[in-house]
Formats: C-alpha cells, sequence, structure tokens
C-alpha cells in the first residue's frame, strides 16, 4: 500500500472519527452542564483547528499535491503521537 493511500486511510478512518468522537463527549459534558467551561471551549476549538488541518491534508491527497516521503512523514508523527495517546488529546503536542 502506497504511503498516500494509508495516510488517507489512517485520517479518514481513525483520526478524524477520534476527533468526532471526542467533540461528542465533550458537547454532551457541556450539554449535562448546561455550560461550557473555558477547558472546553479551547478543546473544542483545537480540535476542529487540527480536524480541519486533517481535511487539507485529505484534499491534498486528493489533488495530488503531497508526495510519498511527505505522507510516510506524516504517517509517522501521527503513529508516533498515538503511541503517547492519553485519549484526551489524542497525543498530539501542541506546538509552542
Amino acid at each position: 500500500m502506497s504511503h498516500m493511500k494509508k495516510l488517507e486511510e489512517l485520517i479518514a478512518k481513525g483520526v478524524i472519527p477520534d476527533i468526532d468522537d471526542r467533540l461528542d463527549e465533550i458537547f454532551e459534558e457541556i450539554a449535562g452542564n448546561k455550560e461550557a467551561t473555558e477547558e472546553a471551549k479551547e478543546e473544542i476549538e483545537e480540535l476542529r483547528e487540527f480536524k480541519a488541518d486533517l481535511e487539507d491534508v485529505l484534499e491534498d491527497i486528493k489533488n495530488s499535491d503531497l508526495d510519498e516521503e511527505e505522507a510516510k512523514e506524516l504517517i509517522e508523527d501521527i503513529e508516533m503521537a498515538q503511541r503517547g495517546s492519553d485519549d484526551e488529546d489524542f497525543g498530539f503536542v501542541e506546538e509552542e
């Protein structure tokens, strides 16, 4: 399997559904508490931005704007982040 195809599957069938699940959990917590904490608002914003970035990568794959080496590096980054994941932030470290 090419790195581009593997990256596409990893994002579309793994990471994005995980983000959607986490967003659903946050919205359920907000509904239960009748208000959103600042932390919840920040997490929602970060997850939405991250999801948009991943959707851009999927578009780049579709348009062949990504090469195999870039795809391989992204796969490695995602897999490394997932190995260190604590379910709350999917293991992705916010860049400073």
